[in-house]
């Protein structure tokens, strides 16, 4: 587990302009990794592309709420439906308990859908450049 204790913004900031809101954004994650259910997996396939898989066994679409808000990518589980409260588990090894896993994302990247297939929950991520944002040269007058 690592830990962030001191970081010194002011190294950088004679080199950058105007990321002061990166850095609060940064600061202000939930650095508390100590939740590990459900479990994850992020991959990138290539430049622009990424993957977030969720384990969610017992879990179908119905059951989970995916939510992206100010950069912040969340997905939790919703109430289950009570309807099996009547059956007698022997064993119960899957677990249904409620959770919320938060992904903070870059400004460039977007959700590009995401699907519910045999338990496996999949986000397809993209980075979009904006024209604003892709270099260009700048004429001298």
């Amino acid at each position: 587990m690592q830990n962030i204790t001191t970081f010194d913004t002011n190294k950088f900031l004679p080199y950058s302009v105007g990321f002061d809101s990166l850095f609060d954004k940064l600061f202000e994650m939930d650095m508390d990794n100590s939740q590990s259910y459900p479990p994850y997996n992020i991959s990138k396939h290539d430049d622009n592309n990424y993957v977030i898989e969720m384990a969610l066994a017992g879990f179908n679409k119905d059951n989970i709420e995916i939510e992206l808000s100010n950069g912040e990518l969340t997905v939790k589980s919703k109430k289950k439906d009570s309807s099996e409260k009547n059956v007698n588990l022997i064993h119960q090894g899957i677990s249904l308990r409620s959770f919320v896993r938060k992904f903070t994302l870059s400004d460039e990247i977007i959700v590009k859908n995401a699907e519910m297939k045999d338990g496996m929950l999949s986000i397809k991520l993209e980075r979009f450049i904006p024209e604003n944002k892709k270099p260009k040269l700048i004429s001298i007058k």
